[in-house]
């Protein structure tokens, strides 16, 4: 398997010199191709900061973050557009959904947008809102959804221009269990079935259990990682439970 994301010695601060705060602390990780990956970590711990960075929503301080081979860290506006466009797939807590469109033309917007030929797009959208299992819902409007169908069809939308990374904010934060469960089988399918690279950010450690890997942050470092191997699910969300104690989490807040 190729390395698809690189993250050397990285750094955020914010603020002035009069007053600087530090959310990422010379974090180093890399990503291979077809890892299902989660990052852990109570609120302001840098999670969603190094996130923010590897999606090209924020900048880095110092440090590289190479995807497929690029540096995103040294490109200019506009080369960062189509970088984004072409090689990054975004699921977010609050779907992120057109709600003037229907689901079928929220997925193959993008598509739309790259130029992508029109038979050959709905075909590919076909395709994945089959293994989505949200071929009935495509001629729906958002607000004729359920949250788990929404945020199946945001998850088809990301996936659907065959992106190098798919980034994921909290994608069970706004869903109930069963929802979050359908959620997460459906990027698990993904993720084997077409070899989808996902990484993950939550503080839920069922959402979390789906993962191969868990990178854990505490202070804008990384404190810890899990791999999952031959682990059930079942086994790993336990794992998983002990670190969140060790951070000096409330296991609670993370079920």
């Amino acid at each position: 398997m190729g390395e698809i994301l690189k993250v050397s010695n990285v750094e955020k601060y914010y603020g002035n010199k009069g007053s600087l705060t530090k959310a990422l602390d010379r974090v180093s990780f890399s990503v291979s191709e077809g890892e299902f990956t989660g990052i852990m970590g109570s609120s302001g711990s840098g999670k969603t900061t190094l996130l923010n960075c590897i999606s090209t929503i924020d900048s880095v301080t110092a440090g590289n973050v190479i995807i497929r081979g690029a540096d995103i860290t040294r490109m200019n506006s506009r080369s960062l557009a189509k970088f984004r466009r072409e090689e990054l797939g975004f699921m977010f807590q609050d779907y992120n959904l057109l709600d003037t469109l229907t689901g079928f033309e929220n997925i193959i917007l993008p598509l739309t947008i790259a130029g992508e030929n029109h038979r050959s797009a709905v075909d590919k959208v076909n395709e994945v809102a089959k293994r989505l299992e949200i071929s009935e819902i495509l001629e729906k409007y958002p607000y004729e959804m359920s949250g788990g169908q929404r945020q199946r069809i945001a998850a088809a939308r990301a996936i659907i221009t065959g992106p190098a990374l798919i980034l994921a904010d909290e994608p069970t934060g706004a869903l109930d269990s069963k929802s979050a469960r359908m959620l997460m089988e459906c990027l698990e399918s993904l993720n084997t079935g077409m070899r989808a690279t996902i990484l993950m950010v939550t503080h839920d450690a069922f959402t979390a259990s789906y993962c191969h890997r868990i990178l854990f942050i505490k202070d804008g470092k990384i404190f810890n990682e899990l791999v999952r191997g031959a682990d059930t699910r079942k086994e790993f969300f336990g794992k998983i439970i002990e670190v969140v104690t060790l951070l000096g989490g409330d296991a609670a807040n993370v079920l």
